[in-house]
């Protein structure tokens, strides 16, 4: 029996479906007797994923920065800013286990993950598509507009927001083992989840009144600093569903583990919006996609945090500006 150890993007429903979606497809095909163990990663201020993190089995990082580890037996990533360094891409090149693999034209990891197991490995696992589904659009933004977003009605997105606000690994754990063989409606009804849901459905509402008071939108571009409230979770469609005439957003937040500087591009605008975001905050140590990236700071860095966020904000609004002729 082998022991495997799943990396995967804490507090995100990809992140969660792609550690999910990668233990279906390594029982059905690699080992059926396979005991995975997962733990999640956070983005922080020069993430290195250091040895003592993976076990002394099979490793795989899902939805995260490469390691060029020797310790590193399968990774599946779509973020454009997938590698710490050009040293890093270059290993990842020249590896030639067929066990490592990185495409950033796909809006979630888990469709690509789903994509390869079935085309590469000859694995589909069609039970899964409503997961693969909802990961995409979830991932992606795909949703008609923000208030389907933020209103949290079907299953999936009730999920989301456990995913994405609870702080409790033993519980994101059960949720992927439970989504490997479970619909998503039977999930969020599973007693313990369930009554995380309710209380965070509660808080929820309770951050939307909090964006109200802090939030406001310049010339185009959102503006928020949650630093000073229990927000880290935040639903991030909320700006959008507050100020649905925006092109970009700009926040602040902070845990006991990171400062965070948010950037996004509104998945409703209908004005034309040039900046490629992970570009912009590769610039500050950060990275994401073109069109939502982050960047994490020390916990005692909220001061760069604010600075970072002030300059990345004029940035866009500039860019704005000068697109409008």
């Amino acid at each position: 029996m082998k022991k495997v150890r799943v990396l995967y993007h804490d507090n995100c429903f990809d992140g969660v479906s792609s550690a999910a979606v990668f233990s279906r497809f390594y029982k059905r095909h690699i080992d059926p007797d396979a005991e995975i163990e997962y733990e999640g990663l956070t983005h922080k201020a020069g993430q290195h994923i250091a040895d003592e993190q993976f076990g002394p089995g099979d490793n795989a990082i899902v939805d995260f920065k490469y390691s060029a580890s020797d310790q590193l037996t399968w990774w599946f990533d779509h973020h454009q800013s997938a590698f710490l360094s050009a040293q890093d891409e270059d290993h990842f090149r020249r590896d030639s286990s067929g066990h490592k693999f990185h495409d950033p034209s796909y809006k979630s990891c888990t469709k690509f993950i789903a994509h390869v197991t079935r085309t590469v490995f000859n694995c589909p696992m069609p039970d899964l598509d409503d997961l693969v589904y909802w990961a995409d659009i979830i991932d992606g933004a795909q949703f008609p507009d923000a208030k389907t977003a933020v209103e949290l009605k079907d299953p999936a997105m009730k999920l989301m927001l456990v995913i994405e606000a609870s702080h409790n690994p033993e519980l994101i754990h059960q949720i992927i083992r439970e989504i490997q063989h479970k619909p998503l409606a039977d999930v969020i009804e599973v007693p313990e989840i369930r009554s995380m849901f309710e209380r965070l459905h509660a808080h929820h509402f309770e951050s939307i009144e909090i964006m109200q008071r802090v939030t406001k939108c310049i010339n185009g571009v959102i503006e928020f600093d949650v630093s000073d409230h229990d927000l880290d979770g935040y639903n991030k469609f909320i700006p959008y569903y507050l100020f649905p005439e925006s092109v970009y957003s700009v926040g602040v937040s902070q845990s006991s583990v990171r400062a965070k500087v948010s950037v996004g591009t509104n998945p409703w605008t209908k004005r034309p919006h040039r900046q490629n975001l992970a570009k912009l905050c590769e610039q500050y140590g950060g990275g994401g996609h073109a069109v939502v990236a982050a960047i994490s700071f020390k916990p005692d860095e909220l001061d760069k945090a604010r600075d970072a966020a002030r300059e990345i904000s004029r940035t866009l609004q500039l860019d704005l500006e000068e697109s409008r002729g």
